[in-house]
This record gives C-alpha cells, sequence and structure tokens, in this order.
C-alpha cells in the first residue's frame, strides 16, 4: 500500500467560481473531502492543467470539477502514482475545448447582430456537454424555487408511487436527456416547468385543475417534449447571450446573473410558437404510446386559457390556444377519448401526492373534485 500524502486544498466544481476547501488524501487513489465534498479518484484518470509553480491544477477525464493546490510534497509524488499525468489536460484536448469555446463565444456575438439570438440559441444548445447542462439544471431549479418562495417538495408514498410508474411507462423507449427528474412541488398557482438537465418541476395545484389523469399526463408529456428537444438550454443561450458562453469559458455559471435570468425565463415559459407546436406533438405521441387520452391537452390548454385571474398557469399565457388545441385532437384522432392512462384509483393516489398541511384535518386539504364542464364558476375561481 502507497504511503499516505495529505494536503490542503480548493474544490472547483466546474460549474461556479466559488472555491471549496478540501483535503486531500493521496494513497492508492486520490480523495478529495470537504463539507458536503466527497470524491474518490482513481490515479489512471487525473490529469493536470498547465499552471505557475507552486500550484497545480488537477481534474479526472470526462469531469469538469477541478482541485487546486500548492503543497510541494505531494506536487512531486503525483507523477509517480499518475501515469498519464500530464496525457491530455495540458494537450491537445484540453486546450481546443478552451479555445474552441473561446471561438464560439467570439462568434456569438457577430452571429448575434448578424442572424438574432433565436438562431443562435439553435445552434450552440447542443453543443452544450450534458454534464455541464446538468450541473446547470440543478443550479436554475434551486433558483427557481427560491423565486417560487421554497415551496415544499410532496412525496406521500402512494401517491409518489404511481407518479413514478406513470413515468417511467410514458418515456420507456424515448431518447430523453440522461438524469431526467420529476418531482412535485406544493403551490397554489398551476404550472409545470422544464429547467435545464431534463428537470421537470410540477407545481401541485396543476394536478388539482386537471380532471383527468390524461390532462396531467399530456401536461408532463409536453413538458418531456420541450426537454427532448433542449428548448430550456435554447431559451437560457437566447436570453444571456455571449455571456453564457463566456460563462462556460470561465467556469462560472451559478454565481452570474446568468441563472437569475433563466429561473425566471423558466416561470414565463416563454418557448416560441415552434417549440409550443412540437411539444404538444411530442405530448400527443407519447401519450398515444403509452395508451392515453393524447387529446386531453387541448382541453386543459382550452380551460385554463379561459382562466383571467393570475395563476401563472402552465398554459394560459401560452400563445394561439385555439389553433393548438385544434391541432392536438386531430393529431390524436378520433379514438383518443376512450383511452384512460391511469385507474380511478391511481389517479385518486396521485391527487393526494401532496400531504396535509399541519394543522387542517386531512378532508380539507384533499384537491376538491372538478365541477362539470358546463357548470357555473364564480368570476375569481382559478384553474
Amino acid at each position: 500500500m502507497a504511503q499516505e500524502i495529505v494536503a490542503a486544498g480548493s474544490y472547483f466544481d466546474g460549474v461556479s467560481a466559488r472555491p471549496h476547501p478540501v483535503t486531500l488524501r493521496l494513497g492508492d487513489r486520490l480523495v478529495i473531502s470537504g463539507a458536503g465534498i466527497f470524491h474518490d479518484w482513481n490515479p489512471i484518470d487525473i490529469r493536470a492543467s498547465e499552471t505557475l509553480p507552486p500550484l497545480m491544477r488537477i481534474g479526472v477525464v470526462g469531469s469538469l470539477a477541478r482541485v487546486e493546490f500548492e503543497d510541494a510534497t505531494l506536487a512531486a509524488v503525483l507523477p509517480t502514482r499518475c501515469p498519464d499525468l500530464r496525457k491530455a489536460e495540458d494537450g491537445t484536448h484540453g486546450t481546443l475545448r478552451i479555445v474552441g469555446w473561446s471561438v464560439a463565444a467570439g462568434l456569438s456575438v457577430l452571429a448575434a447582430a448578424v442572424y438574432g439570438m433565436p438562431l443562435l440559441a439553435a445552434l450552440i444548445a447542443p453543443l452544450v456537454p450534458a454534464p455541464v447542462e446538468a450541473k446547470l439544471g440543478e443550479a436554475v431549479d434551486g433558483q427557481v424555487v427560491r423565486i417560487l418562495g421554497d415551496p415544499p417538495l410532496c412525496a406521500e408514498p402512494a401517491g409518489q408511487a404511481v407518479l413514478d410508474a406513470l413515468v417511467a411507462r410514458m418515456t420507456a423507449g424515448q431518447a430523453l436527456p440522461p438524469g431526467l427528474s420529476v418531482v412535485v412541488r406544493r403551490h397554489a398557482k398551476a404550472n409545470a416547468l422544464t429547467l435545464p438537465g431534463a428537470r421537470i418541476v410540477v407545481l401541485s395545484d396543476i394536478i388539482a385543475k386537471a380532471r383527468t389523469p390524461d390532462e396531467f399526463a399530456g401536461v408532463l408529456a409536453h413538458e418531456f417534449g420541450h426537454a427532448a428537444a433542449r428548448d430550456p438550454t435554447r431559451a437560457l443561450i437566447q436570453t444571456s447571450g455571449s455571456s453564457f458562453l463566456l460563462s462556460l469559458v470561465l467556469g462560472d455559471l451559478t454565481g452570474s446573473t446568468v441563472i437569475v435570468a433563466v429561473g425566471q425565463a423558466a416561470l414565463a415559459a416563454g418557448y416560441s410558437r415552434d417549440a409550443e407546436r412540437a411539444a404538444d406533438a411530442y405530448s400527443v405521441a407519447m401519450m398515444n404510446r403509452a395508451g392515453g387520452d393524447g387529446a386531453a391537452l387541448a382541453s386543459i390548454l382550452e380551460r385554463i386559457a379561459k382562466d383571467g385571474s393570475e395563476t401563472g398557469a402552465f398554459l394560459r399565457s401560452h400563445p394561439f390556444t385555439r389553433e393548438r388545441a385544434a391541432a392536438i385532437r386531430a393529431l390524436a384522432g378520433p379514438d383518443a377519448a376512450g383511452r384512460r392512462i391511469l385507474s380511478d384509483a391511481d389517479w385518486t393516489a396521485l391527487r393526494g401526492i401532496c400531504p396535509p398541511l399541519p394543522g387542517k384535518d386531512k378532508g380539507k386539504d384533499k384537491p376538491k373534485p372538478e365541477a362539470p364542464e358546463d357548470a357555473p364558476r364564480s368570476e375569481g375561481e382559478r384553474l
């Protein structure tokens, strides 16, 4: 067993420029530990970047995370235990990656002036590495949750089990980004949000407002469509432009105003008409494959669009509602209304995914059954 060498260093997660104090222990492997941080790196995978002594910067292949330290003993021993230490990061691959992003950042200014931000975003979004997009999604998720007032997660076991099974059934065999996740948060606004990194946030009132499980599933499938097309990342680039690319080059995504902008953009759900049409078509196809009512999305779209209260609703602010609803029903086909994606028992369990609020009777906190379509509604009732 190799003699252990201990040194102090700083850990960078590859997204934020903020350093995190860590302890480095080099034995047969390199163990990095600190507050909320633990990594166990294989010496074979460790690479070093060009730095000026006594500073040394190292990372592992396939990760944006880096560690910096100035311990002379550790710096001297690392090359003897890491055979490929100088192989990649200070060679062509690391250099080309930085040069490539730097050129892209420069060209983005020109492209924005000549072609406009929508085209630029469409060209750049597919090039963002999946690990970067995942880290970005995690940071945006935290920002969105703060903007919403830190609504609690809803995960009553019975409802969560139905939701997990529904998501698995709907996404089976689909080409969706890695790390797809769906969470429900208790909130009085009917909304569903797709964030970078295929993170779907469902606000509980959209479940309460859905009159059938297929309406909710149709909304969920629509969000999967945005995730599949990487629309949130495209919207982020369109909103922030070259500052996003410069943040990638500098390794600072979570500490910039870019995150605030995309958090607010996610809440506004400002996608283009083409993006909405594509997500609608994706929803219908997914619902049909899963055995659900692909036309149900049109029903909840029309109903929420009629609501005049400030619900911040998933569909209320989306444009051209009548055109979209007609297209959805045409795609779904005449037999769509006869399908149902969940049993009554499972739908009841899913509608109870948010636990009762403390101090309230359970019966008072359960979702209320929706009135029939032609029933009279008060002027202030939200959908």
